[in-house]
């Protein structure tokens, strides 16, 4: 696949899932500690989102590190908009600022569950 046609891909897939999550493995098996954090944060707080396992190709692999200029995964988007990476994407949990951002674009979420989040681990 060419590197226009990877890049068209990752942007269809963004652009036509409300929460897209670019990681290594996939929602039911996480194959690395970064991407599981983050697939289990989407999971506790029930949001549905859409998983691309970026281990199936090279060209992925690559295509989605060129399409942000971010060079990890996992890569969070939310309608439309790259949130980021493990640790901002933890942190925003911690600070409040994930349930905030979800509510603003219309994301369906447990705001209990985001709460339990950030009293167990305060």
């Amino acid at each position: 696949m060419s590197d226009q046609a990877i890049l068209d891909q990752i942007k269809q897939t963004v652009d036509t899932n409300d929460v897209v999550l670019f990681m290594k493995g996939n929602k039911n098996f996480p194959q690395c500690g970064f991407s599981s954090r983050v697939s289990q944060i989407l999971g506790y707080m029930g949001v549905e989102y859409q998983d691309v396992n970026v281990l199936e190709s090279d060209e992925m692999r690559q295509g989605i590190k060129d399409f942000t200029n971010w060079p990890t995964t996992p890569q969070l988007y939310i309608k439309g908009e790259f949130v980021g990476g493990c640790d901002i994407v933890t942190e925003m949990t911690m600070s409040g600022e994930l349930d905030t951002m979800f509510s603003e674009k219309g994301v369906t979420f447990d705001k209990e569950a985001a709460e339990k989040i950030r009293e167990s681990n305060a």
